[in-house]
């Protein structure tokens, strides 16, 4: 008789991981919302210092705001706008929902995955939204 470690499958003998890892372990929707949303707001931060960046730019005169609006009006400054949009957008709708459950609402299971996906869709049909009407005044 051999002998069985902790570190195979017991029905089948095949070696097993001894703890789960990223590479076996699918995050739930409420844990990757949990970390998008810690995200999201490190990003707001960012793009807040670049809205004061394009504020003091523009009381500075219009020189420097011409350099912020170059900046800003890149391709790559137009995708970091988009960006700061939608973590906006999921950052409030988020935030709501944490209201939500502060109050005691949606705290089972299912309304937990339902608010989950209503957030994400949410946010990105907001940020299209946003786009749409951002870019039609342009």
């Amino acid at each position: 008789m051999t002998e069985q470690s902790a570190a195979t499958t017991p029905t089948s003998g095949r070696p097993r991981p001894l703890s789960p890892h990223l590479q076996v372990y699918r995050l739930p929707l409420p844990a990757i919302a949990s970390i998008t949303h810690r995200v999201t707001g490190v990003g707001l931060a960012a793009g807040t210092l670049l809205l004061a960046w394009w504020l003091i730019a523009a009381a500075m005169g219009p020189e420097a705001f011409a350099t912020v609006q170059a900046v800003v009006g890149s391709p790559l400054g137009l995708l970091c706008l988009l960006g700061w949009v939608w973590a906006f957008w999921y950052h409030a709708m988020n935030g709501v929902r944490h209201l939500l459950w502060d109050a005691g609402y949606g705290l089972e299971l299912g309304p937990v995955y339902r608010g989950g996906y209503l957030v994400w869709g949410g946010s990105i049909g907001l940020t299209v939204a946003t786009a749409i009407v951002a870019f039609s005044v342009m």
